[in-house]
C-alpha cells in the first residue's frame, strides 16, 4: 500500500481505501462457504457516488486448494489478491481480514482529482447555518481571497449565526474596512488541515490574515476527539466539518474568532484581595469547674446483638454494592461497521 499512497493524490488513495471496505460481514467461515463459489459485494466506494457502473463492487471467489480470491467486479478483471489470515472479528458486526495485495479497479488510479475551484463556499456556509458569515465574506470582498486560495489548499473556520449574537462579540459594523477584512481572513488558513491534522498540530497555524511572524496566528489544543482554537482572547471549539474534499475543508466553530491584534489581549484576572487580619480577643481566665468525666460514673458495657450491622460490615457493603449494580446497568455498544481491510505483503 505504501507505493500507492506515495505516488497518487489523496483523492485517489481515499477511493482505493474505500474499495477495501465491504458493506457485508465476512469471517473466514463465510469466505469458504460462498454460495455457488463466487459473489459480488458492495463496497464503501460504490456509495460515494464516485464509482461509475459496478466499479465499486468486489468479486470474492473460492478457489482450488481452499484459497479465496479477491478482485474487481468489472468483467475481465483478475483475482490478483487472496485471503491470508483473520485479524479481528466481532461476530456479525465487524470483520478485519488480511489479503495479499490491494484490490485495484480499472481506472481508479487514473481518476482525476476533483477541482476545488468549483466549490460554492457561500452556498455551503448558508446551508450549514453560517449565513451571517457568508454575507460578510461577500460584502467585504474577502470571498474572492478565499476563492483564490482554493486550489492551493484552504481551511475555513466558519462561526454559526448564533455565534455572532453571543455576548462579548463586538459590533463589527464599527470596524474599519481594513480591520473587518483582517477579521474575516483570520477565519481561514492557507492550507488543507482536516480534523486529524488539527488534533496533532503543535505549532501555531497561520491564517490568511498573517502578515508577519506571530501575527494573526491560531493555536490549537486537542482532548480526545475535541479540537479547540485559541486566539489569545477566547477559545472556540471546532464543531463539525461542513465540507471536506482535499484540498479544501470547511468547519463550523462555536465562537467568532477575535484576534488579539485587533481586540487586545484577554484581561488578566484581578488579584485576590489580601485577607484582613482582625484583632484577637483577649483570653479570659478559665474558671475551675469539675470535670464531667470525673462526675459521671462509667457506663455499663452493652452487648451487641448477634447479627447486627456492627458485627457484619462486610455483609452490609456487599448488599449495597449489589443494589447499586442492579440499578445501574451499562449498555452494550454494538458497532455495525462492516469492513475488510487489505494489506500488501509485498
Amino acid at each position: 500500500m505504501s507505493a500507492l499512497t506515495t505516488k497518487h493524490p489523496l483523492s485517489v488513495v481515499k477511493n482505493i481505501l474505500s474499495l477495501h471496505v465491504l458493506l457485508d460481514y465476512y469471517d473466514p467461515q463465510k469466505l469458504h462457504k460462498i454460495s455457488d463459489g463466487t459473489t459480488l459485494t458492495t463496497t464503501l466506494y460504490q456509495t460515494t457516488g464516485n464509482a461509475p457502473g459496478n466499479l465499486g463492487f468486489v468479486n470474492i471467489t473460492d478457489l482450488q486448494g481452499g484459497k479465496v480470491g479477491f478482485g474487481s467486479a468489472v468483467p475481465g478483471s483478475k483475482l490478483d489478491s487472496s485471503y491470508t489470515k483473520s485479524v479481528k472479528q466481532v461476530p456479525y458486526n465487524i470483520s478485519i481480514l488480511e489479503i495479499s495485495a490491494p484490490i485495484i479497479a480499472p481506472g481508479v488510479l487514473s481518476a482525476p482529482a476533483p477541482s476545488a475551484s468549483g466549490v460554492n463556499i457561500t452556498g455551503l456556509l448558508e446551508k450549514a447555518g453560517c449565513k451571517t458569515f457568508a454575507n460578510l465574506l461577500t460584502s467585504s470582498g474577502v470571498l474572492k481571497t478565499y476563492e483564490a486560495a482554493l486550489d492551493k489548499g484552504l481551511t475555513i473556520f466558519a462561526p454559526s449565526d448564533e455565534a455572532f449574537k453571543a455576548d462579548g462579540v463586538p459590533d463589527l459594523s464599527k470596524l474599519t474596512n481594513a480591520d473587518q477584512v483582517s477579521l474575516l481572513e483570520y477565519h481561514a488558513s492557507p492550507d488543507y488541515k482536516p480534523k486529524g491534522t488539527l488534533k496533532t498540530t503543535k505549532d501555531p497555524i497561520t491564517t490568511l490574515a498573517t502578515r508577519g511572524a506571530g501575527k494573526f496566528d491560531l493555536t490549537v489544543t486537542a482532548a480526545g476527539d475535541s479540537v479547540t482554537l485559541h486566539t489569545g482572547i477566547s477559545p472556540s471549539r471546532v464543531a463539525e466539518a461542513v465540507f471536506d474534499s482535499p484540498p479544501v475543508v470547511i468547519f463550523t466553530v462555536d465562537n467568532v474568532l477575535l484576534p488579539s491584534e485587533l481586540f487586545g489581549k484577554s484581561p488578566s484576572p484581578a488579584p485576590a484581595p489580601e485577607p484582613v487580619s482582625s484583632p484577637s480577643p483577649t483570653p479570659s481566665p478559665l474558671s475551675e469547674a469539675p470535670s464531667p468525666l470525673a462526675a459521671s460514673p462509667p457506663a455499663p458495657p452493652t452487648d451487641t446483638p448477634a447479627g447486627s450491622p456492627a458485627d457484619s460490615p462486610a455483609g452490609s457493603s456487599e448488599n449495597s454494592t449489589s443494589d447499586n449494580a442492579a440499578g445501574h446497568v451499562s449498555p452494550t455498544v454494538i458497532f455495525t461497521v462492516l469492513a475488510i481491510v487489505g494489506y500488501s505483503l509485498c
